[in-house]
C-alpha cells in the first residue's frame, strides 16, 4: 500500500543542464545513483550496489526542466527542475504511489545528496563496497 507523496527539494550551484545530465545520461546516474546504467530511448535500466536492478520507464522528458519516470513498484517520479536565477538551480522531486514510502522517503535524501555531492563537487559520497549497502543499515551506498 503507498503513502503520502514524498516530496523534497535540493539546492544545486550547478545549471540546469548540468543537473539534467547527471539524471539523463548513463554517465551522469552511475556517478551518484547507481552501480551501473544503460539507458536507451524509453527509459534505462539500473543495478545496484545490492545486485538489484530496475527498469525505468520515462513518462516525461521537457530538457531541461522536467523529468518524469515511473520506479519501484509502479511509482511515478518526477523531478522538476528551475533556474534560481544566479547560475545554480532547484530540484524538486515527487514520487506518488511508492510502494515504501518510508524507505523511499529517506532513500531519495541519500539519492539527492549524493547527486548534489557529485554535480557541484565532483565528489562520489558512496562507498561502492557490497557489504555495506542500504540492506545492510549503510546510507553511503
Amino acid at each position: 500500500m503507498s503513502g503520502p507523496a514524498i516530496d523534497w527539494r535540493v539546492h544545486f550551484a550547478a545549471s540546469p543542464e548540468a543537473v539534467w545530465q547527471a539524471w539523463t545520461t548513463d554517465a551522469g546516474r552511475q556517478l551518484f545513483w547507481a552501480e551501473t546504467s544503460r539507458g536507451d530511448e524509453g527509459g534505462f535500466e539500473l543495478s545496484f550496489l545490492n545486485g538489484e536492478a530496475l527498469r525505468v520507464e520515462i513518462v516525461e522528458a521537457r530538457p531541461p526542466e522536467l523529468l518524469a519516470f515511473r520506479y519501484f513498484g509502479g511509482s511515478t517520479v518526477t523531478l522538476d527542475l528551475s533556474p534560481d536565477g544566479r547560475g545554480g538551480c532547484d530540484l524538486r522531486l515527487r514520487e506518488e504511489g511508492a510502494p515504501d514510502p518510508v524507505g523511499n522517503h529517506a532513500g531519495w535524501v541519500s539519492v539527492l545528496l549524493a547527486c548534489k555531492a557529485a554535480v557541484d563537487f565532483g565528489v562520489d559520497l558512496r562507498s561502492h563496497d557490497p557489504g555495506r549497502s542500504w540492506d545492510e543499515g549503510f546510507v553511503d551506498v
